[in-house]
């Protein structure tokens, strides 16, 4: 029995009914209007931003074209000029749910073998298998989401090039892709602790880090995700590299039984709540992964270990975390600080002066934390 929800509607006088699906967890509509190639811009934004959802019925480029255009509406609403970094992180999160959700007003509709009943809409099957899997029935999901899914599965189709593996990781959808490269050059370049034959990888997503530690010659790498995605992308990474017999992949929490000589995690770097479930990989809410990470090490750390902690300080320059909070967690967790590996992001949107965030992110420096046990 499916646990999707389903949606109802009435059109040409008829009820309807269909699956409703949205990764981003977007409540089911109830107030849906049929729209087709008639329907202008100016009308649409009207009609979604009181709160109706637009079942499309018309050509589906016309229908990409709909959605560049009610952007375009969306984009030209000015801001006030925020007095502080913390009130720029508010607005511009409001902005983007806000933002979302409009945009999110598009529905277009879907038979049961992901196949889309509208004129020149493009194959998406394989894109829709990957993201959603077998669907139980015909079923509405939002364009926007779509275009996700689609520019998801062409990143996994190509790969993302990671130069510390001189390879291509290919992530999946909803697995967060390694896009900013300067932390995994840090793991690539930090000095390995000797006698290292055993290493955990805490929260692998794309498995990416556990390839870069098992390409450094570690001889068994135990990497841990909860999200059955992940594992699966890490898994078929790992397999595409020829690494799957150094590297082991366990569903759980955080750490795995035991303990190791060196323990590596690279949480969400914000210590926000996320506002759907996509944004788990960015998002931290009060620093839980931190907090479980740095208090799990007194147990899963070998007596003359290290760990690594990669962790942006993004969140310090928003005021979403006081500069001296990071260094108290790990005095509190037993753990000193051996030395620490920097490096700037080279992604465009720290060089982008009309970011709202630009100033935060023109600081932004990415840091290793070699880390060990207090004697």
């Amino acid at each position: 029995m499916s646990a999707l929800p389903l949606v109802h509607w009435t059109e040409s006088g008829q009820s309807q009914t269909a699956f409703w699906r949205s990764e981003s967890a977007a409540p089911v509509p109830t107030r849906i209007q049929i729209a087709g190639d008639q329907l202008s811009a100016d009308a649409a934004y009207r009609l979604i931003c009181e709160g109706t959802q637009l079942l499309w019925r018309g050509d589906f480029h016309n229908a990409r074209q709909l959605l560049q255009a009610l952007a375009r509406r969306i984009d030209k609403k000015k801001r006030k000029p925020a007095a502080t970094p913390l009130e720029a992180f508010n607005q511009h999160r409001q902005a983007q749910s806000q933002r979302a959700r409009l945009l999110g007003s598009v529905l277009v509709p879907f038979d049961a073998d992901h196949t889309i009943p509208l004129r020149r809409a493009p194959d998406v099957q394989q894109a829709c298998l990957e993201a959603y899997g077998p669907a139980p029935g015909p079923y509405l999901a939002s364009l926007r989401e779509l275009q996700g899914i689609v520019g998801a599965h062409e990143w996994r189709k190509k790969g993302v090039p990671i130069r510390a593996l001189n390879a291509r990781i290919h992530p999946h959808y909803g697995v967060f892709s390694p896009v900013r490269g300067e932390y995994i050059d840090l793991v690539a370049r930090a000095p390995l602790p000797a006698d290292t034959s055993l290493a955990y990888d805490i929260g692998t997503g794309t498995g990416v880090l556990a390839a870069v530690l098992a390409q450094r010659g570690i001889k068994q790498v135990i990497a841990t995700d909860q999200d059955p995605r992940a594992l699966a992308c890490a898994q078929e990474n790992l397999t595409r590299l020829d690494l799957q017999s150094h590297v082991t992949l366990t569903q759980t929490d955080m750490f795995p039984d035991g303990q190791a000589p060196l323990i590596v995690c690279n949480p969400p770097w914000l210590p926000a709540r996320p506002s759907a479930p996509v944004e788990y990989a960015v998002y931290d809410p009060d620093s839980r992964m931190l907090r479980a990470f740095l208090q799990g090490l007194s147990k899963h750390l070998a007596p003359k270990g290290e760990a690594w902690l990669i962790l942006s300080d993004l969140a310090e320059h928003l005021g979403l975390r006081a500069p001296d909070e990071l260094s108290t967690l790990i005095t509190n967790a037993g753990l000193r600080i051996v030395d620490r590996l920097t490096a700037r992001p080279a992604h465009g949107r720290a060089s982008d002066p009309t970011d709202p965030l630009h100033a935060a992110r023109a600081a932004e420096i990415t840091s290793l934390w070699r880390l060990s046990h207090i004697d």
